[in-house]
């Protein structure tokens, strides 16, 4: 769908932009919440006196006037006059209408200035807590940027790179902001974006607030204030997943550009993006529960229980209805990590499938998005990949009835509850 980047001044593409469609919240995903962090590895709080450049020892400026593949109308400089500490406990990354120094853009001499910060040759990571709390610009034409590149985009370009854009917002939509990743195949399409809109009117510079990506070997999860909008996972992607290697860090606010349009009479300047801190923390390890850990059984239909096939702890064994018993495969531990485990195993959805119909069976755990399951307060038990609940084939009632995915319908056959 709608796209912004581009790699650094010598990297510059042309970009296919598509129309921008504000992905709904899926029910199984707002159901998830949001997990407890590792622990800090990387972040800036920005406490500097105000007029203080950016910490040298972590962030690099980006600086030009290409346009950068998107049609953008500033001069990015390394001027404090357009990235400084505020002294109030931010970082101002300020756009302004001027041109101080005849700098030369794109389409001649450039209107305005701003600064684009990167942690390039300082700072990388595969895999992660990606946070910052910001207060966005306002006005049409504002187009700032939370987001990070692979490494090797100096030596592949992009997008072959890889991009996970953590936060965007044009001032054109005040309210909403945009998660994507892009690679390649899957650069400016619907399936790489989702948005999220604040309610009742409210627009993202009214106030402060929290963007993260939690990204993991098999998906990446965005989140605001900590709820949820949007999942996108190496089963559903469609080509190449490049989310496998290191990424470094950016910070900009761009002025103009196809996506957002050029600012208008409306538009006031100096506008800033403040940004309060940049934080990246390991994502939370989840250690198997012990052996002896109590579980507990997980009722439904017909007033069984979720048991496994030949009640043995074999890799891909079918999940089933069966009476219940104190049977320890019908012990099942609801883990930190979001798996559910019996038999030192876990709940998993054979092949990663989101289609109806995909069987569910024990496997061992593995960590990736088909081992992840919410029991929420409807009696639902989701895949938050798929957004599909955990169904009894057929409404079958006897002992064996086999366990599948299929969309969520409220349905008797998709109730569950755990009993002691």
């Amino acid at each position: 769908m709608k796209r912004r980047l581009t790699p650094l001044t010598m990297l510059v593409a042309g970009l296919t932009l598509a129309a921008a469609v504000i992905a709904p919240e899926p029910s199984a995903l707002a159901a998830a919440g949001m997990p407890t962090p590792g622990a800090l590895v990387w972040s800036d709080e920005f406490n500097s006196p105000a007029g203080t450049a950016p910490d040298p020892g972590k962030w690099s400026y980006d600086t030009g006037g290409s346009g950068w593949g998107n049609g953008e109308l500033q001069y990015y400089t390394s001027s404090t006059g357009n990235a400084a500490a505020d002294g109030q406990g931010n970082l101002a990354i300020t756009a302004r209408q001027e041109n101080p120094a005849d700098y030369q853009c794109h389409y001649g001499a450039c209107q305005y200035t701003s600064a684009r910060l990167i942690t390039a040759g300082k700072f990388s990571r595969t895999h992660g807590r990606f946070e910052a709390r910001l207060k966005l610009p306002k006005g049409q034409g504002t187009w700032p940027a939370f987001w990070m590149l692979g490494d090797n985009v100096f030596t592949d370009g992009w997008p072959a790179s890889g991009e996970l854009d953590v936060m965007e917002n044009v001032g054109k939509e005040p309210g909403t902001v945009w998660g994507s990743i892009h690679g390649p195949g899957y650069s400016g399409a619907n399936s790489s974006s989702a948005g999220y809109t604040l309610p009742n009117g409210t627009a993202l510079g009214d106030a402060f607030h929290t963007f993260t990506a939690d990204w993991g070997p098999d998906s990446i999860t965005w989140y605001i204030d900590g709820t949820p909008y949007s999942r996108k996972t190496k089963a559903t992607t469609p080509e190449p997943w490049v989310f496998d290697h290191n990424f470094f860090l950016l910070l900009n606010l761009a002025v103009g550009g196809y996506w957002p349009g050029p600012p208008d009479s409306g538009t006031a300047f100096p506008q800033s993006l403040l940004v309060d801190y940049v934080r990246v923390f390991e994502l939370a390890s989840a250690p198997s529960p012990p052996a002896n850990a109590p579980g507990t059984r997980i009722q439904g239909y017909a007033d069984k229980c979720i048991d496994v096939a030949g009640r043995q702890s074999v890799d891909g064994a079918q999940l089933q209805l069966w009476d219940c018993d104190t049977a320890a495969s019908e012990q099942w531990t609801f883990a930190a990590d979001g798996s559910i485990r019996s038999l030192g195993k876990c709940m998993d959805v054979a092949w990663g499938s989101t289609s109806n119909g995909a069987r569910v069976q024990l496997t061992g755990c593995n960590g990736n998005a088909a081992q992840q399951f919410v029991l929420n307060n409807a009696g639902d038990l989701v895949n938050p990949q798929a957004d599909k609940c955990v169904d009894v084939a057929d409404w079958g009632s006897t002992n064996g009835a086999r366990l599948q995915l299929w969309d969520c319908a409220g349905s008797a056959n998709q109730k569950w509850w755990r009993m002691a």
